[in-house]
Formats: structure tokens, C-alpha cells, sequence
């Protein structure tokens, strides 16, 4: 087969913002030449078509038969993770990944607690405050502190700092300040959950399996641990990853379920990345969930998968796999 993939590298993209995590969603050179010698090494022909414009003008100038996904769409957008599944809808092309309606819904963190909660998924209480104007006449007092202070439209662990875990009403008002200010979006108060972090990853769809489960613990004990970016950009020297999980039997049986129907009920497709964090019942709190996770090297879900005896190869391929099922006549090519 000739596969195009789509992506948006950092290199490419110029930052309309100044925080400094502004393209942190974008791909490293590395993680398409990763993901261009595993399509290779199967036998297939692997056409780079870029993100944005460059991805428009390639699409309507390049036969493909399939188009591995990974782009992250441009803008700040609620829905621009969308952008790309959408123009391949209107040309027939096949792809990978969710569709666009599932991207779309997803990046948007209210309206997917708020669809999970409808099903009886527990998810830690929130409310948004959607301006500067709102934040003084924000109800603090509707779950106790502390919280936590999110952008309701970002991935990646965008705007997801140390300060986001707040303890009082002053540095409430603050942090959420930022978020509208940085992100121009309405900010997410949610209730903070003291309790381990898992992040539990899907592959397939007829039906789609749990690949594994990952806890992220911190390498020294601080108050409120929180995976926030800085975490992230040093996850080498601040966590360690376990995985298997080392979690009671019915917790891990709660993860497995409460992640398969999230998958179903959202309209995931192929492959998903799942994130929770236990409450001191051992309940799994939905936290959120990303239905175009990061295939770079440096990303949950492969950091997982090669834990658990995948290789990095195999994942990619696991994912086109999957994608195929959905489209019989590919095979055939």
C-alpha cells in the first residue's frame, strides 16, 4: 500500500502565542522517521503530506490508499484535532484514528465529564469560568480545596503547571486568570484527587483491548503530585513508571472497564490513552482522555507498551492494523 502520513511538526509551526508550552502537541522529526520505518519495514510506500496547508495541497496531489494520522490540527480550536479526519472524510480517503466528531469532542474536557458522567463514569467535580469578568463571582465553595486549574480545550498537560493545584481562594482566582489569559479559553476548576495516577492505554475495535496500564509515580514525595508539564519535560529524573500496575485486583478490574467503556461510549477508534486517578476508596476518577496519543518515543502510551514486551515497531503497526479492519478494501491493494 501507499500510506500518506499526516502530521504537524514543531519545526513547521509558527507560535501565535507566547506561553511557552505553544506547540508542545507537535511531533519531533524523530518520532515521523520512527513511524516511517515501521510502515517500511512491512513492505509499504510511506508519502510525508504534512499538516495545515502543506497537508491540503499534498492530499488533493498524491494517490494514497491510507492515511496514518497523527496530526494535532492547527490553531487553538476546540476542535481542530478534527481538522485533518475532517478533509479526508470529504475525499474518501481512509485513515487512521477516530473520526472527526470523536476528536472534536474529546479536547473538549467539560463536555466529555459531563457525557461520562450521564453514563455513570465517576469523574472529579468541575465547573468552568469562561472570563476574567466570572472569576470573582466564581462559587469556590462548591467542592472543597484543594483543586486543580485546567484549560478546558488543550492535551499534552498544556497550561498543567505546578501552581495549577490550588489550595485557597486567592491562588484560585490567579491560576485561572492565567488559563484565560494564556490559553484564551475558559478555564476548568476541578476537584483535586489526591490519589495514585494511571493512565491506561487501548489498541483495536472489534472488540478493543487494553494493551496495558501505566502508574506514574513520583520519584520524591511532594504534596499533590500533579503530571504537570514540567514533570513531563524531565520524566526521566521526576518519575517512574510501573507497569504492570502493582494495584489491588478489583482496582485494576474497575480501570479496565470503566477505560473499555469510556472508548465505546466516546466513539474511540484503533487506538486511545486513558487518564485516572484513584481516590482513596479505590474508585478510578475519569480525568481525561486522548483519542490521538503521541507515538514518539518520549510518550505514554509506547513507554507502556515496551514496558509490557511491544516493541515500538509493533505498536505503529498494531495501529494501522486496526484502521485496516475498518477498511477491507485496503487490504486487497
Amino acid at each position: 500500500m501507499q500510506i500518506g502520513l499526516a502530521y504537524d511538526i514543531k519545526s513547521s509551526i509558527t507560535a501565535h502565542s507566547t506561553v511557552e508550552d505553544a506547540l508542545e502537541e507537535y511531533d519531533l522529526p524523530e518520532t515521523l522517521d520512527t513511524i516511517e520505518s515501521a510502515l517500511l519495514k512491512r513492505g509499504h510506500k510511506v508519502v510525508r503530506l504534512g499538516g495545515g496547508s502543506e497537508f491540503l495541497h499534498a492530499i488533493c496531489h498524491t494517490q494514497v490508499d491510507i492515511v496514518f494520522n497523527i496530526a494535532e490540527g492547527r490553531g487553538n480550536h476546540r476542535s481542530r484535532e478534527a481538522q485533518v479526519p475532517a478533509v479526508l472524510e470529504m475525499l474518501g480517503i481512509p485513515y487512521t484514528g477516530s473520526d472527526p466528531l470523536c476528536l472534536a469532542l474529546c479536547l473538549d474536557k467539560p463536555i466529555v465529564k459531563k457525557l461520562l458522567k450521564a453514563e455513570g463514569i465517576p469523574t472529579p467535580r468541575w465547573f468552568t469560568i469562561g472570563s476574567e469578568e466570572g472569576v470573582p463571582e466564581a462559587r469556590w465553595d462548591v467542592f472543597p480545596f484543594p483543586k486543580i486549574i485546567k484549560p478546558s480545550c488543550e492535551g499534552s498537560s498544556k497550561g498543567i503547571r505546578r501552581t495549577s493545584v490550588v489550595h485557597n481562594v486567592r491562588e484560585a482566582e490567579e491560576e485561572t486568570i492565567r488559563i484565560i489569559q494564556d490559553y484564551r479559553q475558559p478555564g476548568m476548576v476541578e476537584e483535586f484527587i489526591d490519589g495514585d495516577e494511571v493512565t491506561v492505554g487501548i489498541i483495536g475495535n472489534n472488540p478493543p483491548e487494553v494493551v496495558g496500564m501505566m502508574r506514574i509515580l513520583p520519584k520524591m514525595k511532594v504534596r499533590n503530585f500533579v503530571y504537570s508539564l514540567e514533570v513531563k519535560r524531565d520524566y526521566t529524573n521526576q518519575v517512574d513508571y510501573e507497569s504492570p500496575v502493582k494495584l489491588p485486583d478489583p482496582v485494576l478490574d474497575k480501570l479496565e472497564s470503566a477505560s473499555l467503556a469510556i472508548f465505546k461510549t466516546l466513539g474511540c477508534r484503533d487506538f486511545a490513552r486513558i487518564d485516572f486517578r484513584i481516590s482513596r476508596d479505590g474508585t478510578p476518577q475519569f480525568i481525561e482522555i486522548n483519542p490521538l496519543p503521541g507515538l514518539g518515543t518520549y510518550s505514554d502510551l509506547v513507554i507502556m507498551a515496551v514496558k509490557l514486551g511491544w516493541t515500538h515497531e509493533g505498536l505503529i503497526n498494531a495501529v494501522l492494523d486496526a484502521a485496516l479492519e475498518r477498511y477491507p478494501q485496503c487490504v486487497s491493494v
